[in-house]
This record gives C-alpha cells, sequence and structure tokens, in this order.
C-alpha cells in the first residue's frame, strides 16, 4: 500500500498536509509494525506473549545500543541521526575600530598575532558571506530572510582583507577548580571570528585589457563583523539514543533475569513439595497405627 503511494507523490511541487506529512507517518509506523511485530509475531508463536516480548525487545534495544555507539564514533556521522554541524554565527557589525567592541577579547586585538591561517580564512570568509549578502531566490522558491547584517547584493561586491581568531579553549582551573573542556559546549570559552570587510574600488577596464585585481575602495568606510562560534550538538542526539537504548536493554535483561529466578523458584518449590510428599508417604507406610491387624487363625 505505501509503494503505491510513494510512486503517486513522487515529483510533487506543491507539498501539503498529506505529503510528507501524513505519509511520512504512514512509512514510519508501517515499517516499525512490519519489521517489530513480525519479530514478535514469530517469537511468541514459539516462546510465548511474554517471553517472546521480552526476547524481542532486548534484541531490538541491544541493536540500537550498537547502532548508536557507530553513530558515535563515525568521524563525519552522514545520514545518521545528529543535531547541528558546527558553524559561524554573526553577532556584531562593527562601523569602527574593534576598541569600540562589546565583546572583551575582541576589543583587545590591537596586533597581527590573531590573524588566521589562508586556509582558515577561506572558512570565515564563507561564514561572512552568508552574513552580509541578500540572499536570492533559487528554483522558484522564496528567498530565505536576510539577516540584520545583510547589506551588499553579491559576494564580488566586497573584499575581505584581514581575518582575526580570538578565544576558545577550555575554562581555566581558577574558574572550575579543574581543566575540563571535553565535559560540555559550556565548558569551553566562546571563540570568536573578526572579518574586516571594505567595499571594492570600481574600475574602469578597457576592452581586451585583462582583468585587474579587485581593491578596496578608500573612500569608503571598513567595517568590521564579529563571528562566533557555534560547536553545535553534532553528537547529542546520537549520545540521547544509546542512554535510552541502554536503560530498555538492561530493563529486558532484568525482565529475563526474573522470569529465570522465578522459574528455578518454582521449579525448587514443586521439588521440595514432591519430597515432602514423598516422605509423608514413607513415614505414613511405617507408622504402626497405620498398620492393619494379622487375621488370627481359623479354629480347628
Amino acid at each position: 500500500m505505501i509503494h503505491p503511494l510513494l510512486a503517486a507523490t513522487e515529483g510533487v511541487k506543491n507539498p501539503g498536509l498529506w505529503y510528507p506529512t501524513i505519509l511520512g507517518i504512514l512509512v514510519v509506523v508501517s515499517a516499525v509494525v512490519l519489521f517489530c511485530g513480525s519479530v514478535y509475531l514469530l517469537l511468541a508463536t514459539n516462546l510465548g506473549a511474554k517471553l517472546g516480548f521480552l526476547v524481542a525487545a532486548g534484541a531490538l534495544s541491544g541493536f540500537m545500543v550498537l547502532l548508536s555507539l557507530l553513530w558515535l564514533t563515525t568521524a563525519s556521522p552522514l545520514n545518521t541521526l545528529k543535531g547541528r554541524v558546527p558553524s559561524w554565527k554573526p553577532v556584531e557589525l562593527l562601523q569602527s575600530d574593534l576598541s569600540k567592541s562589546s565583546i572583551p577579547v575582541v576589543a583587545g586585538i590591537t596586533d597581527k598575532t590573531a590573524q588566521v591561517t589562508p586556509t582558515e580564512a577561506t572558512n570565515i570568509k564563507a561564514a561572512v558571506d552568508a552574513a552580509v549578502v541578500v540572499p536570492k531566490a533559487t528554483n522558484g522558491e522564496a528567498a530565505p530572510p536576510a539577516t540584520k547584517y545583510a547589506k551588499f547584493q553579491d559576494t564580488t561586491e566586497y573584499l575581505v582583507p584581514q581575518t582575526y581568531e580570538v578565544g576558545g579553549g577550555g575554562r581555566s582551573k581558577v574558574e572550575l577548580g579543574g581543566d575540563f573542556p571535553w565535559v560540555h559546549v559550556s565548558f569551553h570559552k566562546p571563540k570568536y571570528a573578526v572579518a574586516t570587510i571594505c567595499p571594492v574600488l570600481a574600475q574602469e577596464v578597457p576592452f581586451g585589457d585583462p582583468i585587474p585585481a579587485a581593491k578596496c575602495d578608500p573612500d569608503q568606510p571598513v567595517t568590521h563583523i564579529v563571528l562566533e562560534r557555534d560547536l553545535g550538538s553534532l553528537r547529542i542526539p546520537p549520545l540521547v539514543v544509546f542512554l535510552a537504548s541502554s536503560i530498555l536493554f538492561g530493563l529486558s535483561l532484568l525482565g529475563l533475569h526474573w522470569r529465570e529466578r522465578d522459574l528455578e523458584d518454582a521449579k525448587a518449590a514443586a521439588e521440595a513439595a514432591a519430597a515432602d510428599a514423598d516422605a509423608d508417604a514413607d513415614a505414613a507406610e511405617k507408622s504402626p497405627a497405620k498398620r492393619q491387624p494379622e487375621p488370627e487363625p481359623a479354629n480347628a
């Protein structure tokens, strides 16, 4: 039933409540019922309803524990359950020098020691482009909302001659009583990137001459955009799945253990009752009061 629906709705241009919301719910519910329900039905017919449920729940939760461990240890968990990827978020736009910044570490940039490598500058440039360029509609879809820092129509209208990075790392031992930056993102110091933006100088190029390199317009004001590093939550969902699956797996094993103990106790009680019954029967046979009197011989 689901396959014809998927084929019928493929390439729908105007998705609505039915596609993909209700259809997606039906696909997930059908997959869970068919996969888990068929296994449970097979186990229930052979082991019984309760024992079959415990075995099926233990196998499924154990499989999810292994799968979530793979998600946690994979270098790049693509096409898996994951959270936000790390990215740069714009937080401030300065029309003057960096000393006017409200962020102390940014206001303290006074030399070139904080400048980044060309590779890292390229990565920051991509975040700057997303922040200061007005987005355009693509493929007939509505354009995404522009940020409050967007003031250019294209990436060729400005240059980023200087890029800085400051901050980052774990909290100091004085602040936390120990340096554990890997525990949680809240234990990290904020990391900031500062990109200097200057409008491009308009140059007239005679026909046939090579296009000169872009230069900053000295008559236009230079601005600085400050970006904060968002460490994201890439592995938080796999961690939650791992913890939940571990709890369910432990409960399933505990239920199987309790059932085995109950069967052992019932078997021991039955054996004890049988032994008591045999002992009572032997005692009854050996008791004098229970013996039948011997018949007297007949008179000659």
